[in-house]
């Protein structure tokens, strides 16, 4: 990775990543045989730019827009809204983050906590540097507390039906768009 297209190496990225899950970059623009990816890093929004050559190009129909003030996630396919799921996101002293963001790794979590299902993505808390033994990386996954959905309840991750996780699950390819406002 560099900073600027034909720039010095600054990085080397593995694949897989130490999950075991595969290297998935978001594309924010294309130059010349260069692609500027997002990472997933701190801070929120950094990017870098790798060689087309060193990575194979895909594209998705689908995107997730979550509105935190309605505490809704829109799954949109090609530009239309698909379904509309009820989530619940971060309170007050530990926000979700807003911002644009994609889906990075899915995860079968061990914790029950977490549902059956869950999402890594390139976005982390701005509150929290590290959670339940990780770096503070925001997931969209499931959860046992049906309750707690619609509502402002979690430490900045979102949080869905295990139901609808799994549908999404089933659906979305790493990568996908995912816009927090």
């Amino acid at each position: 990775m560099s900073a600027e297209p034909d720039g010095a190496v600054t990085e080397r990225l593995s694949n897989p990543q130490k999950s075991g899950a595969p290297l998935v970059l978001r594309v924010v623009d294309q130059r010349d045989g260069w692609a500027q990816v997002q990472l997933a890093q701190r801070p929120n929004g950094s990017t870098g730019w790798v060689p087309t050559s060193a990575v194979t190009l895909s594209s998705t129909p689908y995107a997730i827009v979550v509105t935190e003030s309605t505490n809704t996630l829109d799954l949109y396919k090609d530009g239309s809204v698909l379904h509309s799921y009820p989530v619940a996101t971060g309170t007050g002293g530990t926000p979700t983050p807003t911002g644009r963001f994609a889906l990075t790794e899915l995860l079968a979590p061990t914790n029950d906590g977490y549902g059956p299902y869950a999402y890594g993505t390139t976005a982390f808390s701005d509150v929290l540097n590290s959670f339940g033994g990780g770096p503070g990386q925001i997931g969209l996954h499931g959860t046992n507390d049906s309750s707690s959905i619609g509502s402002g309840a979690s430490h900045g991750c979102v949080r869905m039906h295990n139901a609808d996780i799994t549908a999404l699950a089933k659906l979305l390819p790493l990568g996908t768009p995912f816009q927090v406002r």
